[in-house]
């Protein structure tokens, strides 16, 4: 999961809800500081385990370039309730979620961003055509499942979890398997604190099916060309969750401006938040101008 090094937010930021057909949905909602947009606004999506905290460090340099920002919970994560049906947690089920948080913005057609799990999320909005959209990044997500090390964690928590998983389940994974790691790892109190909420905010069964989803996702990347939306493929040098290459070929394959975070991992947004927006705003103002 991404781990925040701040948690304050930036000048012109606050938290927000967005109401949708299929419920609330917990936000952080950013704007240029002395002035109004100027630009189009951009919808960020987190990945598995992940929340809209993600992004704080994202907010100002983006927003400070002439764009409201929005960065969401996806149902069933943190503080946006979830369904108790396993189901609404798939890709296609969460596609639909944030294409409701977009329309319920009416602010005309949106950038699209995808961390990790939420780049499988997103394409699902991307192919559903069900809201306009004026591009689509993907930042540190793959074609199809996630691979290596990551797939072996989000297998083990499937184990643990079980086939009918419960808020006294994930309680007992946290406090047996991760309090310690995350104490031993040396993060400020407060975040550690909030990793801690975090995770045991999260709905059972949006956990389950999530993890799911992230280990066994199809390659829809030849369709996702197909739907011909300008398209970024973001990356940190040191990715373990889809190498590099493996992002690097699904950029070719989508005809992609590809771009290589230095000094980064799988979380450019936490690790090189400064970079990330740059190039973010770059590849949003060249859409804009098309």
């Amino acid at each position: 999961m991404s781990t925040p090094r701040i948690l304050t937010l930036p000048p012109g930021a606050h938290r927000t809800t967005i109401p949708t057909p299929s419920g609330p949905i917990a936000a952080l909602a950013a704007g240029p500081v002395g002035g109004a947009p100027d630009r189009h606004t951009a919808v960020l999506v987190p990945g598995f385990t992940g929340s809209k905290e993600d992004f704080i460090a994202l907010l100002g340099p983006l927003a400070q370039a002439g764009r409201r920002v929005y960065a969401i919970d996806l149902p069933g994560q943190y503080q946006s309730p979830g369904s108790d049906t396993l189901d609404a947690y798939s890709c296609a089920a969460l596609g639909r979620a944030v294409a409701e948080v977009i329309a319920a913005l009416e602010q005309g057609p949106v950038h699209l961003l995808g961390h990790s799990f939420g780049g499988l999320v997103t394409r699902e909005t991307v192919l559903s055509t069900a809201v306009p959209l004026l591009s689509h990044a993907l930042l540190g997500s793959g074609p199809s499942g996630v691979e290596g090390s990551r797939r072996e964690d989000a297998l083990r928590l499937i184990a643990a979890l079980g086939p009918s998983p419960t808020r006294e389940i994930v309680h007992r994974i946290w406090w047996e398997h991760l309090e310690d790691q995350y104490r031993a790892s040396g993060l400020p109190e407060e975040i550690h604190v909030f990793m801690r909420e975090r995770m045991l905010a999260n709905h059972p069964l949006g956990l389950l099916r999530m993890a799911q989803e992230v280990t066994s996702a199809p390659d829809r990347t030849a369709e996702l060309a197909a739907a011909g939306l300008p398209t970024l493929v973001l990356y940190g040098e040191d990715d373990d969750a889809w190498s590099p290459a493996t992002q690097s070929a699904m950029a070719a394959v989508l005809n992609a401006r590809c771009v290589v975070i230095p000094g980064a991992a799988h979380s450019p947004n936490v690790e090189a938040p400064e970079a990330t927006a740059a190039a973010l705003t770059a590849f949003w103002d060249q859409a804009e101008s098309r």
